[in-house]
């Protein structure tokens, strides 16, 4: 192999080289795996149970991200104020104990919607508390100069579950049932807790050292308010993640009422969508720095666009060709965010700022997904895509026009004369 090639392949993975992020990240690959068994598993469910309803679609993944909502914040504080590998090897105890439960009631042939709701909602609060810990936890496992390539790779990890995951779910449901995959996920959800049962018997790379004055969720919050380099991502996230990160209820209300077929199909959709994410996950891996605002704001525009045009798709097919370069343009976007959150911000308030990232970014669901599934059921599947491709599209311009107006309050503050 060439030293060029050599050299681009060690860019790639160089997070790697860190054997402690290598035990980390080999636990994640089977805890994301058994995220997008689930996921791809209670969607399809649902919709057998409320006869192809949006609105409970919708409801589901509201209340699985709805405790971002009530408890985000408490979430980032035990992240900062513990031992992140004791915190994630509870939570992925926890997100087991919770799938097995709702996997039994299914399996019983007892199961009602009211208590896929349940689960959902519990299985939220786990990963309310796991969340924060996980994304802070890569600035402990490397070097701050390979910290960009550390949450790229775990992007790809998250990906190439998301390629596996739905359309493994797909053949499972059409030859088992969607118990008997949620069961399984339960005993795969255990992945993490052993790695880091491994971790906690080494030692960290860049442990956090935690400051007197970093204070707790009110400090936090008075640290990102005086940072608009920071509100312009939470705003950012909030409109295009509640609104266009709704695949697996926009892609399952169009398998199943636009191209009429099955759980297989719609796994093809995700996978499809994540093969392009898995490409821009190591993309956006490849930064040695912090990315600029402008990367963010283009590459939400391309989302859109991406998202728009395949509400217009006319078969299955076509739309599998169009959702991978959607993909790519989805976790360009989001990796653009979550760098400039990770390398923008203390060490000791990481865990918190985060939290608020993924309050905006998760908790946005809980909120707008109702609305968009209530929009399906309005105007059809196809609505739904094109609402969030707009969105995408048109808020990085707003933040543009705000970004403009703080320079000409600037310039007028420090010269008398307004800009042209």
């Amino acid at each position: 192999m060439s030293p060029v090639i050599m050299s681009q392949l060690q860019r790639t993975f160089r997070a790697l080289a860190y054997p402690g992020f290598r035990v980390y990240a080999a636990g994640q690959l089977v805890g994301t795996l058994a995220f997008w068994l689930q996921t791809t598993a209670v969607s399809w469910l649902v919709l057998e149970l409320s006869g192809n309803s949006g609105t409970a679609l919708g409801w589901t993944l509201a209340l699985q991200f709805g405790p971002y909502l009530l408890f985000g914040l408490q979430g980032g504080k035990i992240a900062d104020g513990f031992d992140k590998r004791k915190i994630l090897l509870l939570c992925s105890l926890g997100s087991a104990a919770v799938t097995a439960t709702l996997g039994a009631v299914v399996l019983t042939g007892h199961v009602e919607l009211w208590m896929i709701y349940v689960g959902m909602f519990a299985f939220g609060s786990v990963a309310v508390i796991e969340g924060p810990a996980r994304q802070a936890f890569y600035s402990e496992l490397v070097d701050i100069e390979a910290l960009p390539n550390a949450v790229g790779l775990g992007s790809a990890i998250f990906n190439t579950s998301r390629i596996a995951g739905p359309a493994l779910a797909g053949v499972l449901i059409a030859f088992t049932s969607t118990g008997a995959v949620i069961a399984v996920c339960s005993v795969v959800f255990l992945g993490p807790a052993i790695s880091c049962a491994v971790l906690l018997r080494r030692s960290l790379t860049n442990p956090v050292r935690r400051r007197a004055d970093s204070g707790g969720i009110r400090e936090a919050l008075r640290y990102t308010a005086a940072r608009p380099d920071l509100i312009a991502v939470l705003f950012v996230s909030l409109l295009v993640s509640g609104f266009t990160f709704n695949f697996a209820l926009t892609l399952s209300m169009l398998a199943r009422t636009e191209f009429d077929t099955g759980a297989d199909s719609y796994g093809l959709l995700l996978t499809a969508l994540a093969v392009g994410a898995l490409t821009g996950s190591l993309a956006s891996g490849r930064r040695s720095g912090r990315p600029s605002l402008s990367t963010m704001l283009t590459s939400s525009v391309l989302l859109g666009v991406g998202t728009l045009v395949v509400g217009f798709a006319p078969s299955l097919w076509s739309a599998m060709a169009l959702l991978a370069p959607t993909g790519f343009a989805m976790v360009y976007y989001a990796q653009a965010a979550n760098q400039r959150i990770q390398m923008g911000v203390r060490a000791d308030f990481r865990g918190r700022v985060l939290s608020l990232y993924m309050l905006v970014f998760l908790g946005s669901t809980a909120v707008f997904a109702p609305i968009v599934g209530w929009f399906m059921e309005q105007y059809g599947a196809r609505a739904g895509l094109w609402l969030g491709g707009l969105i995408a599209m048109a808020t990085p311009t707003v933040v543009v026009f705000a970004k403009r107006a703080q320079l000409r309050r600037r310039a007028v503050a420090l010269t008398g004369k307004a800009m042209p």
